[in-house]
């Protein structure tokens, strides 16, 4: 019989559910960055039902967090307290209907902008454009090539910390932003897409590929638009490049040469080293523009304690 561990890990403290709890869980691998830390308790419900019993049961003390594709990103070296929900293939399906894109939450971007496309479903294909989720979208109004998840959003399904369900029809959004109640997981939406010329699609989708394959370091370890623009003025890279970051480096990480709002992992950077990085531009923009950029990626978790330990 193995020992019992003492103290006891989170993990032995949970309720049960159906589908799979992970101790320690690595995060870094599931980031775009590849970098960062672990989770305390990494959680992947086998459906909506096993979702909600889980949060309905759990110690209301016990710290939260969602994360969904790892695209817009960073894990802080230290690891994440508590239980990170991540929702697997089963909440990825999509349907579609005569005027519009039902999405689980999981579910890419670009595959329900390629599915919409396919059955000739117009007004999505901004979200092949965005790389990430349907369930990150919603929550943050992603955005893309002249549109936003808040302008074609008919509802959201959600749910919330204390377990309950409900759909949510229409959320306040602004930009990058969803107005959710306090701790709600989206986990399914429907978008409005009503019916258009395939061919028309089929063009305004290349369109979207060749500018990003063109403009963004697209196939680098990156996490997307690092700052959101400002409301007034300039664009956040436009900002960077005049306080003169394009290219900057911080050990292993980098501002792309490419596209400035992009920070890379050149090859074995630390959360640290790509957050202090961003830091720094922030620094200098304000110092050289006086313009505070705002960070659009999301960061989570603890630092590294000095030492090595979390």
């Amino acid at each position: 019989m193995a020992a019992k561990r003492f103290p006891p890990h989170l993990i032995d403290t949970l309720p049960r559910v159906r589908g799979r709890l992970v101790a320690d869980a690595p995060l870094g691998p599931l980031t775009w960055f590849r970098a960062g830390g672990a989770a305390e308790v990494l959680f992947r419900p086998a459906d909506v039902e096993d979702l909600s019993a889980f949060l309905s049961a759990l110690d209301p003390a016990v710290p939260v967090t969602v994360i969904g594709a790892g695209s817009n990103l960073i894990v802080r070296d230290g690891g994440v307290a508590g239980v990170v929900i991540r929702l697997p293939a089963s909440f990825a399906r999509i349907t579609v209907e005569a005027d519009g894109i039902v999405a689980g939450a999981a579910a890419l971007d670009l595959t329900v902008a390629e599915t919409a496309a396919e059955a000739g479903r117009r007004g999505l294909a901004f979200l092949s454009g965005i790389p990430g989720t349907i369930g990150g979208a919603v929550a943050m109004n992603a955005g893309a090539y002249g549109s936003d998840t808040g302008a074609v959003l008919d509802w959201a399904e959600l749910v919330l910390r204390d377990g309950a369900r409900l759909r949510c029809a229409d959320l306040a959004t602004s930009y990058r932003r969803t107005d959710l109640p306090e701790g709600a997981i989206v986990t399914a939406a429907r978008l409005r897409a009503p019916p258009g010329d395939r061919a028309a699609i089929a063009e305004e989708m290349a369109g979207i590929h060749t500018a990003r394959e063109a403009t963004q370091p697209v196939r680098a370890r990156t996490g997307g638009s690092t700052f959101k623009n400002p409301p007034l003025g300039p664009k956040a890279w436009e900002l960077i490049d005049r306080a003169g970051c394009r290219g900057l480096r911080l050990g292993a990480a980098q501002v792309s040469e490419k596209h400035c709002n992009f920070l890379i992992n050149l090859g074995g950077a630390t959360a640290a080293e790509i957050e202090a990085l961003g830091e720094e531009v922030r620094r200098r923009v304000a110092e050289a523009t006086g313009v505070v950029l705002e960070w659009e990626i999301r960061r989570i978790g603890r630092p590294l304690a000095a030492g090595g330990g979390p």
